[in-house]
């Protein structure tokens, strides 16, 4: 988490921006860690909470767009085979896959608020084949509801502390 929080006090909103897109598509990075970290710098001022916010989403919705198109392009097939390089294990596909079979398109609303999930969801969504606008709805509303709820924390904990 130092590289991380070096990055953002270095780099602001780019690093912000990368560092979420790329957690987004696998890497790991301490997602929900980083959001309430980037909420706190709000709180003192260092990160304004509006631009903060749109580039969250931002980074978010870019790594969920890219994971689909991967899967989408890829086929379930490749991420069976070589999934283990990004914790894409067989377990964790088919239990996404049974997240979307009985929750169908707000798995990925609700993916956003479980560590892991998130990740693999847009690539299961590419790989099913699902619509790309209905998808791209679906991943900007939950970047939405994930961003401003764990920058709000952030902000609140610096706020009160």
């Amino acid at each position: 988490m130092a590289t991380v929080e070096s990055l953002i006090i270095n780099y602001g909103y780019f690093a912000l921006y990368g560092i979420l897109a790329l957690g987004i598509i696998g890497l790991p990075v301490p997602d929900e860690v980083l959001m309430t970290f980037v909420g706190y710098l709000t709180s003192t001022h260092v990160m304004n909470y509006p631009l903060t916010l749109m580039v969250s989403i931002c980074g978010s919705v870019t790594g969920m767009f890219v994971s689909y198109t991967i899967g989408s392009k890829i086929g379930q097939p490749f991420l069976l085979k070589y999934g283990k390089w990004l914790k894409l294990t067989p377990k964790c596909i088919h239990k996404v896959e049974s997240w979307f079979n009985r929750y169908g398109m707000w798995t990925i609303n609700i993916a956003y608020f479980i560590p892991g999930f998130r990740h693999i969801t847009s690539y299961i969504a590419g790989t099913s084949g699902m619509n790309k606008m209905k998808y791209i709805l679906f991943a900007t509303t939950g970047a939405v509801i994930w961003c401003f709820t764990f920058l709000l924390i952030g902000k609140l904990v610096g706020v009160h502390f």
